[in-house]
């Protein structure tokens, strides 16, 4: 079953991860794409690419595609087709190698409450559950509802009290139709204190199956996960083989395939395991595993799917080291989360940092609503797990990003928190450690990156006058006011003022000096009252990314008029992210009450609803079922 040439049923950062591997298998590699994704980097490493008509989920013109470029098997990635069984016995059918395992074990495990019934017939212990809402109170609130056909935090919901369990379960089943066109959920106990621990396994053909060690990835918010590790602080080494032990008992039960997950839910008080689902796929948080491991997950796929044997024993299996990996998400942490688009003016990580970047974006890329915010992962090895921490917290940090906004600054608050390097990394994480949803820069940070920004606007000018070029910035022969330039920070004005020194230094506002001791198109080395450090500095057109020892800022430089603006009317509610509205349950004349729902948008297969503010009456609505709206966009008028 040998082959050469690969189509990859996916994108972003999994299809480069692929590619990558295998072409140093000697492979080359298809990649398929659509009209969002023309100019995306994975298109490009591919050796060749196929455009779809319209969606990624088009099995048989995916199935066309390898068929008209003569590769000879296809990896699914994870997402999209991943754990479609249909599409498994298609390829398989059209003649093709299905990298990943049997249509059969897909489809038993797909579907969870068939996964669950199988694990308990093969004694691996599982968590108490039902499928009628009617008996959620003989499993006691808290309880957890969640898609039976499909995970990454779709169709999930955490119900505290009775009054909410109809309109969770309806929303619930709408987020599943909409990931995986199948409605269904049930109702599962909820462990407030967990951890959300997973074993790795691979098998082959032969029967032989061995596992990778866990993964702990319990850090997470609206049930998707942000920062995954292993080893996990939690684990000893005889839970440890106990949850291996348990994983490859149910792994053989199915006789499995290729790469996989079997995730476990873990009270961290008393240890205790069940059962949660198991993932029939590579896991995004794949790399951590690799690192500890020495295992290439995409080459033991590629291997499995040729045929060949594991070749090792569950004891030729080590581990050395921590590896922690963080999620990097376009997304508003201070806004719930929420997810942001936009153009990323700027994007270039720090190469002198020790750390892996799994990425599928560059400079340039746009960030829409089509798909999943995820820009990034970012991995770090270390010989503790504070040396792996504090690495990837400064790869964080030293990332100079901006267009877009990130969860950059909240992942480096996580990774450096106490409960985080205490190993306090339960399924409340969030709640408990409170890390900093961004950074505000405080008034001298924010004078250093104006100083920093105006005086690299005025090198830029400088070196791209044709006339006068020698003579010093802001020169006269003659007393006249300072050159001035005014940026827009978050909700204010900030302006900087300057002059050049006969000295090469600058006089800047009121008492601070300047030197510049190196100036480039991508930033400026500089000193300010004796204060020395080094800004990468990107522009696009009034839009200036300053990077410095704060991290990164977005300014907007200021024209030297400007024209009134204007102004939200009062009452108005406005869209928190961008989406398209799948319910309006309000209509002009409308009374509410403060927290009733008015508005259902949909971003990324995920929902968010808008709430009213306050007691009130609806006297505009300036959207309607099935809008597509931008962030910001003026939904609807709430009067008292």
């Amino acid at each position: 079953m040998t082959f050469h040439k690969l189509l990859i049923a996916n994108r972003g950062e999994i299809a480069c991860r692929i590619i990558k591997t295998a072409h140093e298998m000697g492979i080359s590699c298809v990649a398929v794409y659509t009209e969002a994704d023309t100019n995306s980097l994975f298109v490009r490493m591919a050796d060749e690419a196929v455009k779809l008509s319209d969606t990624y989920l088009n099995g048989k013109e995916i199935i066309a595609a390898a068929e008209q470029t003569g590769a000879q098997a296809i990896h699914p990635g994870y997402g999209f087709l991943s754990e479609n069984a249909q599409f498994s016995r298609d390829v398989i059918k059209a003649g093709l190698i299905w990298v990943g395992p049997s249509s059969r074990v897909i489809t038993s495990m797909g579907d969870k409450l068939k996964a669950k019934d199988i694990a308990e017939k093969a004694g691996v212990p599982t968590l108490p559950m039902t499928t009628d809402p009617k008996k959620a109170n003989t499993i006691g609130y808290p309880i957890l509802i969640k898609a039976a056909a499909g995970g990454g935090g779709k169709g999930m919901r955490i119900v505290e009290d009775k009054k909410d369990l109809k309109e969770s379960i309806l929303g619930a089943q709408r987020e599943a139709q909409t990931g995986f066109g199948d409605d269904r959920v049930f109702i599962e106990r909820y462990v407030a204190s967990s951890r959300h621990i997973e074993i790795q396994i691979l098998g082959d053909s032969n029967g032989n199956v061995v596992h990778l060690g866990e993964r702990e990835c319990s850090i997470q918010r609206r049930h998707q996960k942000i920062i995954e590790e292993s080893p996990s602080p939690r684990v000893d080494s005889n839970m440890r083989d106990a949850m291996g032990a348990a994983a490859i008992k149910l792994a053989k039960k199915l006789k499995y395939e290729s790469a996989g997950t079997v995730e476990f839910l873990v009270d961290d008080k008393t240890g205790e395991f069940w059962f949660l689902e198991v993932n029939t796929r590579l896991q995004v948080e794949h790399p951590v595993t690799e690192e500890v491991t020495g295992k290439d997950l995409v080459y033991e796929q590629l291997r499995i799917a040729r045929g060949e044997e594991l070749g090792y024993s569950q004891e030729d299996i080590t581990w050395t080291g921590s590896s922690i990996e963080a999620r990097l998400y376009a997304e508003d942490p201070s806004n719930d989360f929420l997810p942001a688009t936009g153009t990323l003016i700027a994007y270039e990580n720090d190469t002198n940092i020790d750390a892996r970047w799994d990425t599928g974006i560059e400079q340039g890329s746009v960030v829409g609503t089509d798909f999943d915010p995820m820009l990034a992962k970012v991995i770090t090895k270390g010989k503790t797990r504070t040396d792996a921490a504090n690495k990837l917290a400064l790869a964080l940090e030293s990332l100079h990003i901006g267009g877009v906004t990130t969860n950059r600054d909240f992942l480096v608050s996580s990774l450096r928190s106490s409960h985080f390097l205490k190993g306090k990394t339960t399924s409340d994480f969030i709640d408990k450690a409170k890390p900093k949803r961004s950074v505000i820069l405080k008034d001298k940070s924010l004078e250093q990156a104006t100083i920093a920004a105006a005086l690299w606007i005025q090198g830029r000018n400088r070196n791209d006058a044709t006339i006068l070029k020698n003579i010093p910035s802001g020169w006269r022969n003659s007393r006249l006011p300072r050159q001035k330039i005014g940026f827009s920070y978050l909700d204010k004005e900030v302006f900087v003022s300057y002059k050049s020194n006969r000295d090469n230094t600058f006089s800047v506002n009121e008492d601070s000096t300047a030197q510049i001791l190196n100036w480039s198109g991508k930033g400026i080395d500089i000193e300010i009252n004796n204060s020395r450090f080094f800004s990468k500095v990107t522009q696009d057109k009034d839009n200036l990314v300053v990077h410095g020892p704060w991290g990164d800022v977005l300014f907007k430089v200021l024209p030297r008029f400007t024209l009134p603006g204007t102004e939200i009317q009062a009452g108005g509610l406005v869209a928190p992210m961008p989406g398209k509205v799948i319910d309006l349950k309000v209509k002009v004349g409308s009374k509410v009450k403060k927290g009733d729902t008015l508005v259902i948008l949909e971003a990324m297969k995920m929902e968010h609803q808008v709430k009213a503010s306050k007691d009130g009456k609806i006297t505009k609505v300036l959207i309607k079922k099935d809008d597509q709206l931008e962030n910001g966009a003026l939904l609807m008028v709430l009067d008292k």
